[in-house]
């Protein structure tokens, strides 16, 4: 769904949000352990030099470097303004930080993920929608933020419009990672059916090549592979229907029980292919091990491309969709916004805040971050990424055949990569959804009751 731009007052930035906003902010706040009453500033204000400091919120330590470099252009460009760069190691836990400590950055970077969608309805950050910027965006992949989340969905903005509350900055897709020189060395094609895909699999078995480096001692490694077999194969407007039905899930049209089976015992069969002792090995073991050539194929998105080149710069990288059916053309790309650009909302440095952003947007700062980090560029007719890595899956992702994460319509509250964990260590399809559903039934029922308290 596109979202029309906002309107806002551009000449008070640090204007008073709503008073319904203030209570909206506080009980979503509050569902996340947060419990600040109220958002306020943060920043430094202008020095007697007149230049003015912005407080920069980063949460990916891999591009650290990148956006230093991007800072020390636009700090060139606009001498009046200087950008602290605070790179975080948990930014989920830091954002929550932040606001009980009423610190809410100027500017931040965050995963566009369950958790910013509720910070984004607990009205946490502007609305970028008349940016000069927000027209740049490729609708289809600002829907995939919009999705999550915004301060309107809260009951939060005074306007009839929903808000923007974080532009596309990078743009990542999961799919399967494979070694092109162990495919040729085995005489194995790039599969495009799910039955090629497992005879694949089973032809480096018999070769002694491992299929696949599974990494369980990091559960959430479990969720790519739940995210497209189960976004592929479950039926249109699930997620929907499944809100609709609230807590009476178990008689509910549909459910995860009846609907991912197939899904998840895909799952479980992939993960029979995986090498020896994969339960105890992490994410950052299997990038180095695939970048050794330990592997044929590591399920596993772009976003783990740098870090596999960090170990070994030259290691034979290629990619493609998941092939979940039998019908090649059904194959899709699971895309997300690895990096999403938000302002404070009640930042006293507005206009600074908004200049900074609009230069982080630029086709040349998005290209050079994207081509750096092996993502995709979000914005409109943007030229595909040349890195041969990605080659299997850009036309995927400039043809607008992507699907957003699911794993971001479940609650942060359901246990999801430790279920998975356990599901495809055990492979006990019916009990991982058996559990999956009863947990989805407690939170709905907790939601029904605190919205009939309000």
């Amino acid at each position: 769904m596109h979202r029309t731009p906002s309107p806002r007052a551009a000449s008070h930035p640090s204007a008073s949000p709503p008073t319904r906003t203030r209570r909206r902010r506080w009980r979503v706040l509050a569902s996340v352990t947060v419990l600040a009453s109220a958002l306020a500033v943060s920043g430094c204000s202008a020095g007697d030099d007149g230049v003015t400091t912005l407080d920069f919120f980063q949460f990916k330590p891999e591009a650290v470097g990148d956006f230093t470099e991007i800072i020390a252009d636009f700090e060139a460009a606009n001498p009046d303004i200087k950008v602290v760069q605070n790179a975080v190691p948990d930014p989920d836990t830091a954002i929550r930080t932040l606001l009980v400590k009423n610190k809410v950055p100027d500017v931040l970077t965050l995963n566009a993920s369950g958790n910013f969608g509720e910070l984004a309805r607990a009205c946490v950050f502007a609305d970028l929608g008349e940016l000069d910027a927000a027209a740049t965006v490729n609708p289809a992949v600002q829907d995939i933020v919009q999705a999550l989340s915004s301060c309107d969905d809260g009951g939060g903005s005074s306007s009839d419009t929903p808000e923007i509350n974080a532009l596309p900055f990078a743009s990542n897709a999961s799919g399967i990672i494979y070694n092109p020189d162990i495919f040729a060395e085995n005489n194995v094609e790039v599969p495009t059916t799910w039955d090629e895909l497992i005879a694949a699999a089973t032809t480096f078995q018999d070769n002694g090549v491992n299929p696949f480096y599974c990494t369980m001692k990091d559960a959430w490694t479990a969720g790519p592979a739940f995210v497209n077999l189960g976004g592929t194969l479950m039926p249109d407007g699930f997620f929907d229907d499944l809100r609709a039905e609230g807590a009476n899930v178990e008689d509910g049209a549909v459910s995860f029980s009846k609907d991912f089976t197939e899904a998840m015992d895909k799952e479980v069969e992939l993960y029979s292919f995986c090498q020896d002792g994969f339960a105890s090995r992490d994410y950052n073991a299997g990038n180095a091990a695939f970048a050794d050539g330990e592997s044929a194929m590591y399920l596993q998105g772009s976003y783990a491309i740098p870090a596999i080149r960090s170990t070994n710069p030259d290691a034979p990288i290629g990619t493609f969709p998941y092939p979940v059916t039998d019908d090649p053309d059904a194959r899709l790309a699971v895309s997300g916004v690895d990096v999403g650009i938000s302002i404070g909302r009640d930042t006293p440095h507005r206009a600074e805040a908004e200049r900074f952003v609009e230069y982080l947007m630029s086709p040349e700062v998005v290209s050079a971050y994207s081509e750096s980090q092996s993502t995709f560029s979000p914005l409109l007719d943007a030229p595909p990424n040349p890195d041969p890595a990605l080659a299997g899956l850009e036309p995927y992702f400039s043809s607008g055949k992507i699907i957003g994460f699911i794993d971001h319509q479940i609650p942060a509250s359901i246990p999801l990569v430790n279920m998975l964990q356990t599901l495809v260590i055990t492979g006990n399809t019916e009990e991982f959804l058996s559990d999956l559903d009863s947990e989805w039934s407690k939170v709905a029922a907790r939601t029904t009751t605190q919205r009939g308290t309000n």
